[in-house]
């Protein structure tokens, strides 16, 4: 994996976790919206940062593998 594509994927989880946390804090501060929809948002938010957990997971690993690969002579 090249370094530029583990970039973009670590920003993206980066952008997810961000994102999800301001929401979440957003909506426990309001009290306009019900138990339910504070539940599903919560529930949402949790599979969506441990999507990010597992995309910055694959990024660490490709490019590890990348430089291994390299390190290696053939």
């Amino acid at each position: 994996m090249t370094r530029t594509d583990a970039l973009i994927l670590r920003t993206a989880a980066g952008w997810t976790v961000f994102v999800w946390a301001t929401r979440i804090r957003n909506i426990l501060g309001d009290d306009t919206h019900g138990t339910g929809f504070k539940a599903v948002h919560i529930v949402l938010a949790v599979v969506s940062v441990a999507f990010a957990v597992a995309i910055w997971g694959v990024a660490s690993r490709g490019r590890r593998r990348a430089r291994d690969k390299t390190a290696t002579p053939s």
